[in-house]
C-alpha cells in the first residue's frame, strides 16, 4: 500500500475544528463518530441533520424560523431551509475585530496596503448607501470589472448587504469578453478600475471601461477606482471610489430568503456563450462555512491567501475567509514576477497560514528549480491548497520536499457550479501523493460506470447522489430550467453528473483523471488526460503538454500529443516522452504523433482547452469551437487552428 505523504499528528487531530464539530454532533445525536470517514458517512446518510448541525454549530442567524431543513431530496428542485431569511454579509459583520487586518493587498514591488475590519465595514456601508441612493434595490444587479483588489471585496459586501446581486470579471478579460458575461444581467451599477499592474507594467483599462459602459445601457451609476476617463460621455452618473465611500453609513444587511440570489458566476465560455450560474445567500453561506472552517481548518487567527481573480470561483471562496474572521490576502500582480517564487515571498511576508495556488504554478516552480522553503520564511504556513486541474503526484512530493513535510498539500476538486469542492483535504486525514484525501462533508460523492453502477478502484464518472445547498438556484435566463437540467442531469436522471473522471480508492480517497468529455478512449481502454500530463510534464525539457483523442470516420483513433519544448524536440526527447508515458501512464496510450507547439492555450482560469481543440480537429471552425476572448493566448489558438485545418485537408484527400 502506498505510504502517506503527510499524516496528522495527535495534536493536529485534537486541535482541528472538524474534531470540535464531530463532538458537537456526537453529543447532539448520540452517535459514535470515531473518525472522519464515519462523520462523512453520517453527513450523507442523514443530510438534513448534518446541515442543521452546520447551521447551529456556526450559529447562523435568521430573522424567521425555517419551516424545515429540506423539502424534497429530488434533483434538481430540492429546497433548503424554506422560510428562512438571512444575509451572507451578516455573518461577516459578526466577525469584525476592530483594527485587525481584514484584507491585505500585496503588490508586485513587495509593498502592501492593509484594510482593517473597521475600514472594510465602514467603506462597505458607505458604498451600500451610495448604491441605494442611486436606486439599486433588492434583486438588481451590480457588476464589477476589477482586478483582485480590496475594493472588489468591499463592493461585493455592499451589494449583497442590499439584497442586490453581484457578478464580476477580472480586468484580464477584454471589454468584449466582459460584455458577453456581464451584459446578460442588465446591471444597474458598475464598479470598475482604471487599470492594474501586472509584470511590472501598468495595464491601462480606460478604453475597455469606456467600451463596457457603452455596452451596458441599463447602468445608471459607475464607480471607478483611479482615473475615471473611461466613463467620459456616458449618460450614467460617474463617481470616484473616494466619493462613493465618503459619507459614513452603517452596514445593515437586509434579510432575504435563503435561496435569494447572492451572485452570478460564469462558466468559462470557451465553447459558447458563458452560462450565468446563480447561487443563493443561504446555500453559499452554509457550504462556505463548512468548507473554510471544517475542511480547511481556518479561523480568526489565520491568514488566507489564494492566488485568484474575480473571474474565478476561487475569488468567491477566498472571500469566505471573512465568514470565520480570517484575514484574506489579495494580489493583482503576476505570481511569478519578478521571480518565479514571488508567490512564496508574499506568503512569507504576510505570515500566510493557508496558501492556495494551481498545479501550473507549482510546475513552473519545479522547472525554475525554486526552493521556497529554503529561500523564504514559511514558518506560519499550516497548509497548501491546490486546484484548477489535477495535481500530479510528483508535484505533491516536490512541495513536501521543498516546503516542508509538516505542511499538508490539500488538492481539492469541485467547480464554479457549486462554488466549492466535492473532495479534498481535511486536517484529520492523511494525504497521499496524487490523491484527494476524502469527499467533503455533506457531499454524497460516488463514481458511476456507464450503466449507473457505483464502482470502486476503477475509473468512473464523478456523481453526487444527494442535493447540496450550494447547487445552483438556477441558470440566468433559463426560465424553464432546461439548460440547468441538461448540464448535470441528462446522463443519470436525478443524479448530478459533474463531467470528471475519478477513481474512488479502497481507502476512500479520490483520484481525478480529467474531464470525462476529454477522455482518451483507445480500443475501449479509457484514460484521463491528467495521467498523461503527470508523466510527460515530469520531464525537465517539457514546459507543458496537451493530448487529444479523436475518433476518425473510418473507425480509427488518432491521439496526438502537443508539447512545449523551448530547446527543441529531438529524436532522443521523443523516445524519452514515449518511455515515460509507457512506464508511468499506460503503454496503450502512447501517442500516435508528438508535435512541438509554441504554447498551450487555456481558459482564463487556467484549464487546458482540450474539448474545443478536439472539436477543431474534428472539423469545427475555430470561430464556432471556441471564443478566443475567453482564452489566455489567442495566438496559440490560431496555431492549433492551422494544424487542425491541415489535418482536415489530409483526411479529405485520403
Amino acid at each position: 500500500m502506498t505510504s502517506a505523504l503527510w499524516t496528522p499528528t495527535d495534536t493536529d487531530v485534537e486541535r482541528a475544528r472538524v474534531t470540535e464539530f464531530t463532538r458537537f454532533v456526537e453529543a447532539r445525536h448520540e452517535v459514535p463518530l470515531p473518525d472522519y470517514a464515519a462523520l462523512w458517512r453520517w453527513s450523507i446518510d442523514d443530510i438534513e441533520s448534518f446541515w442543521k448541525a452546520v447551521w447551529d454549530y456556526f450559529e447562523v442567524r435568521s430573522t424567521t424560523e425555517p419551516a424545515s431543513v429540506l423539502e424534497g431530496h429530488g434533483m434538481p428542485g430540492a429546497q433548503w431551509f424554506p422560510g428562512a431569511e438571512l444575509n451572507y454579509v451578516d455573518q461577516v459583520v459578526r466577525h469584525a475585530r476592530g483594527d485587525r487586518a481584514a484584507i491585505v493587498h500585496a503588490y508586485e514591488d513587495s509593498t502592501t496596503r492593509t484594510v482593517t475590519w473597521s475600514e472594510m465595514i465602514a467603506q462597505a456601508g458607505a458604498l451600500a448607501g451610495t448604491l441605494s441612493e442611486a436606486g439599486v434595490r433588492r434583486g438588481d444587479r451590480v457588476v464589477g470589472y476589477l482586478p483582485n483588489v480590496p475594493e472588489a471585496v468591499i463592493a461585493f459586501l455592499a451589494t449583497a448587504s442590499l439584497g442586490a446581486v453581484w457578478a464580476a470579471c477580472g480586468q484580464d478579460y477584454s471589454a468584449a469578453a466582459a460584455l458577453d458575461r456581464l451584459g446578460q444581467l442588465d446591471p444597474a451599477a458598475l464598479i470598475t478600475a482604471s487599470g492594474y499592474v501586472y509584470g511590472g507594467a501598468f495595464r491601462d483599462k480606460g478604453a475597455d471601461v469606456g467600451t463596457l459602459v457603452q455596452g451596458l445601457p441599463t447602468v445608471r451609476t459607475v464607480v471607478t477606482i483611479g482615473d475615471a476617463a473611461g466613463t467620459a460621455g456616458s449618460a450614467a452618473t460617474s463617481l470616484s471610489w473616494a466619493d462613493a465611500t465618503a459619507i459614513p453609513r452603517e452596514l445593515a444587511p437586509v434579510a432575504v430568503p435563503f435561496d435569494h440570489p447572492l451572485w452570478v458566476v460564469f462558466s468559462s465560455g470557451t465553447t459558447g456563450r458563458p452560462k450565468g450560474i446563480v447561487h443563493g445567500h443561504g446555500g453559499v453561506l452554509l457550504e462556505h462555512l463548512k468548507s473554510v472552517a471544517l475542511q480547511s481548518d481556518l479561523g480568526h487567527d489565520d491568514v488566507f491567501f489564494w492566488y485568484t481573480s474575480p473571474s474565478w470561483m476561487m475569488w468567491n471562496f477566498q472571500v469566505a475567509g471573512l465568514l470565520v474572521g480570517a484575514t484574506i490576502v489579495c494580489t493583482d500582480g503576476n505570481p511569478a514576477f519578478p521571480r518565479t517564487d514571488a508567490l512564496w515571498g508574499i506568503a512569507a511576508a504576510q505570515g500566510v497560514t493557508y496558501l492556495g495556488t494551481s498545479p501550473g504554478y507549482v510546475l513552473a516552480c519545479i522547472k525554475a528549480d525554486a526552493h521556497p522553503g529554503a529561500d523564504h520564511d514559511l514558518s506560519a504556513l499550516r497548509a497548501i491548497g491546490i486546484t484548477g486541474s489535477a495535481m500530479p503526484a510528483t508535484s505533491s512530493i516536490w512541495l513536501s520536499e521543498n516546503v516542508g513535510a509538516h505542511v499538508p498539500v490539500f488538492s481539492i476538486s469541485g467547480g464554479t457550479d457549486v462554488v466549492s469542492a466535492f473532495a479534498g483535504g481535511v486536517r484529520t486525514v492523511p494525504v497521499w501523493a496524487g490523491e484527494l484525501s476524502a469527499p467533503f462533508l455533506g457531499v454524497a460523492l460516488d463514481a458511476y460506470d456507464e450503466a449507473g453502477n457505483s464502482v470502486r478502484g476503477a475509473v468512473g464518472e464523478l456523481v453526487v447522489t444527494e442535493p447540496m445547498p450550494s447547487m445552483p438556484v438556477q441558470f440566468w435566463n433559463d426560465p424553464d430550467g432546461t439548460r440547468y437540467r441538461d448540464a448535470y442531469f441528462d446522463t443519470y436522471p436525478g443524479i448530478w453528473r459533474h463531467g470528471d473522471w475519478i477513481t474512488v480508492t479502497d481507502r476512500g480517497s479520490v483520484v481525478v483523471h480529467g474531464r470525462s468529455d476529454a477522455t482518451l478512449n483507445r480500443n475501449g481502454i479509457r484514460m484521463g488526460s491528467a495521467d498523461i500530463y503527470q508523466a510527460v510534464e515530469s520531464l525537465d525539457e517539457v514546459t507543458e503538454a496537451l493530448v487529444l483523442g479523436m475518433e476518425q470516420p473510418d473507425g480509427g483513433y488518432w491521439m496526438p500529443l502537443f508539447v512545449v519544448v523551448p530547446n527543441g524536440l529531438g529524436e532522443e526527447l521523443r523516445e524519452r516522452i514515449v518511455a515515460v508515458i509507457r512506464t508511468q501512464a499506460s503503454p496503450r496510450h502512447v501517442p500516435d504523433d508528438i508535435v512541438a507547439a509554441p504554447a498551450i492555450p487555456h481558459t482564463r482560469t487556467g484549464k487546458k482547452l482540450e474539448v474545443p481543440l478536439k472539436k477543431m480537429f474534428q472539423g469545427a471552425a475555430a470561430t464556432t469551437a471556441l471564443d478566443t476572448s475567453a482564452v489566455d493566448d489567442p495566438e496559440a489558438v490560431r496555431w492549433f487552428a492551422d494544424r487542425a485545418a491541415e489535418y482536415q485537408r489530409v483526411q479529405r484527400a485520403r
